[in-house]
Parts: C-alpha cells; sequence; structure tokens
C-alpha cells in the first residue's frame, strides 16, 4: 500500500496559510481501565500486531496492582493503532466500543481462525463476491472490546472510479 502525505490548504484572515501535511493517521482503541493490557495482548496473538511502544501511568505502583497503559502503539502491516485505558486524563471520556476495521489477507480462513483461537467471536458466515464490502472473501470477527475486524481478501484496484 502506497503511503501518501494529504494537504489541506489554510486560509487566515482572508490570505493563504502554508498548507498542512498530515502523514499518518491513528486510530485510538479506548477500553474501561484495566483492561488495555488484556487488549494489547489479544491484538498480538489474534492479529499478529506488533508492539512497537508502550507509556503507563505515572501514578501506579508496580507492586500495588497492574499500571494503566496510557497508550500502547501496536503496528499491524502499515497500519498503526494505539491501544489506551480510560483514565480521568484520556482524550474521551468513556470507553469507546463498536468500531470496525477492515483487514486485507490473502488467507481469510486462517486470520479468522487464529482471531477466534485468541477469543473473538466469528460474526455470521464467510461472504464473496457483490455482496461482500470489497468484492472478495470476508469473514468478520468481533473482539473481547466490541470492535469488529473485517478481514477480506484484497480489494481489487479500479481505473473507473470517479473522483
Amino acid at each position: 500500500m502506497a503511503q501518501e502525505a494529504q494537504t489541506v490548504a489554510g486560509v487566515e484572515n482572508g490570505s493563504e496559510a502554508s498548507p498542512v501535511v498530515f502523514s499518518a493517521i491513528k486510530a485510538w482503541l479506548v477500553v474501561e481501565a484495566p483492561k488495555a493490557n488484556d487488549a494489547v495482548q489479544f491484538y498480538k496473538a489474534a492479529l499478529g500486531a506488533e508492539e512497537v511502544s508502550r507509556v503507563n501511568h505515572p501514578k501506579r505502583k508496580a507492586e500495588q496492582e497492574l499500571p494503566l497503559v496510557l497508550s500502547a502503539e501496536l503496528k499491524l502491516g502499515s497500519f498503526t493503532f494505539v491501544v489506551a485505558d480510560l483514565t480521568d486524563d484520556s482524550p474521551v471520556k468513556s470507553a469507546v466500543t463498536g468500531g470496525v476495521f477492515c483487514l486485507e489477507t490473502t488467507d481469510v480462513e486462517a486470520a479468522v481462525a487464529k482471531a477466534v483461537a485468541a477469543g473473538a467471536v466469528s460474526e455470521g458466515e464467510m461472504t464473496e463476491g457483490e455482496g461482500a464490502c470489497c468484492g472478495g472473501r470476508v469473514g468478520k470477527v468481533k473482539d473481547p472490546y466490541g470492535n469488529v475486524w473485517m478481514i477480506c481478501t484484497p480489494s481489487k484496484k479500479s481505473n473507473d472510479v470517479a473522483a
């Protein structure tokens, strides 16, 4: 997947400002505390995510209870996402559930089976063809934190798409 920077032209007091360039987007999955560590372990086991970095809450003592996770950055293919415990300092005031993510792989069945073996729940039957979201083979699983992961074959690129 090619990485492209998106440029947004800004306007300030009627004059054009320098363009703002975004180089990446990172989804944040905020879970009820203290489940972020479990979520990280789940995403590593179920999806093969790699933990890139982690910041634990500084006010927790290791000998008392599990430290809360302020952010754990995970890499999955070219996609990076962050898992965090819900704390008073969180950017949101409640845990977010119900996100939908689409993962592409050539072996949908194996990916679904691996996710289910790690604790995900399969959602419905595999679909294929025009009824599938990307026109290929698709399986859906729901993780223990309420997010749906659509696992599908790589989408076919089309030059017929109008801008």
